[in-house]
């Protein structure tokens, strides 16, 4: 590490934490909607409640689902592993994990993100419908029991509630994701793009080859910054003569779209050499190889505390 003249010190861009303890496997925890990942819920919750739980299928699929918060467990392959919804009406609901995927804290990621964007939408107080057997669950998640148990499609169910802090302290964590090859990285590339909203970062010394030069990913860039008032993506080329010479795609968007995709050059010695490569999304995803030409990579949905630090060190540069 270095200090700079002002006093900031750079972030030490050793290897990433291991993923969390509870949980050898790792998988990772992505935003969805209904329009685009119906497929993948789909998946998740026909073998959940259809098929190994015998709920009729006309009464797992309603008509709140176009309009909830959605959010889906991936495996290290992007398999969807589980699922779950925040409704309209402050309720969170459809939880489910793939059986294979049960006792590897994929369900406690999942609640800890619904809860944690409960907070964001200032809700006071979020209600579940829980089966009786998951009770132990949730209360072990703040969450307390009220009323009668009841029957729905055919299950013994209570209904919980849990009064939620102010949107404060330290955030939650989705357990990081290894991305060992290539297709791996490219994959994990493709869901933090499908998660930001308005505001992109890229640390890269030539736009990244392999990646951000591929037809679906220019593709995702394209869509994001003709997405109108209030996207910002911002890129740090450490070598843009390279950008220039080798004809890379985006150079035409970048020029096209000026004031959503602005693009500049470090200027200290240190952030030039800097062989890190990383993205970050404003849903406090990353991507972060710690050797730029190599494609193996870390990657997380939601990171709190590594996206701090790595749009602290970014902006640093930015400045």
């Amino acid at each position: 590490m270095s200090a700079r003249a002002d006093g900031y010190r750079r972030p030490d861009f050793g290897p990433q934490a291991a993923p969390t303890p509870m949980s050898k496997r790792p998988f990772c925890i992505t935003i969805a909607t209904w329009s685009q990942d119906q497929e993948a819920l789909h998946a998740v919750r026909f073998e959940v409640f259809i098929h190994e739980q015998s709920v009729p299928e006309d009464e797992e699929w309603d008509a709140l689902d176009p309009h909830c918060e959605h959010v889906l467990a991936r495996d290290e392959r992007g398999n969807p592993i589980g699922c779950g919804r925040l409704s309209p009406d402050g309720r969170i609901g459809r939880m489910a994990v793939l059986a294979t995927w049960r006792g590897h804290a994929v369900g406690k990621a999942l609640l800890t993100y619904l809860l944690d964007r409960a907070r964001q939408l200032n809700w006071g107080v979020v209600l579940l419908s829980s089966q009786t057997h998951a009770l132990d669950f949730y209360t072990r998640a703040g969450f307390v029991a009220y009323g009668d148990t009841y029957i729905d499609a055919g299950i013994p169910h209570r209904m919980m509630r849990r009064i939620l802090e102010p949107a404060t302290g330290k955030p939650s964590v989705v357990p990081l994701h290894p991305c060992p090859t290539r297709r791996d990285t490219l994959a994990a590339w493709a869901r933090r793009l499908q998660e930001c909203q308005h505001r992109l970062f890229i640390f890269s010394r030539d736009l990244d080859p392999g990646f951000l030069d591929t037809p679906h990913i220019v593709l995702q860039l394209r869509h994001l910054a003709l997405r109108g008032r209030g996207v910002e993506i911002r890129m740090l080329i450490q070598n843009p003569e390279s950008v220039q010479r080798h004809g890379h795609p985006l150079i035409e968007l970048i020029q096209r779209l000026p004031t959503a995709i602005r693009v500049r050059v470090p200027v200290e010695k240190e952030d030039l050499a800097n062989p890190a490569a990383f993205l970050l999304n404003d849903h406090q995803g990353f991507l972060w190889r710690q050797l730029g030409y190599r494609f193996e990579a870390q990657t997380s949905a939601s990171a709190p505390g590594r996206h701090a630090e790595l749009s602290g060190y970014f902006d640093q540069v930015w400045e």
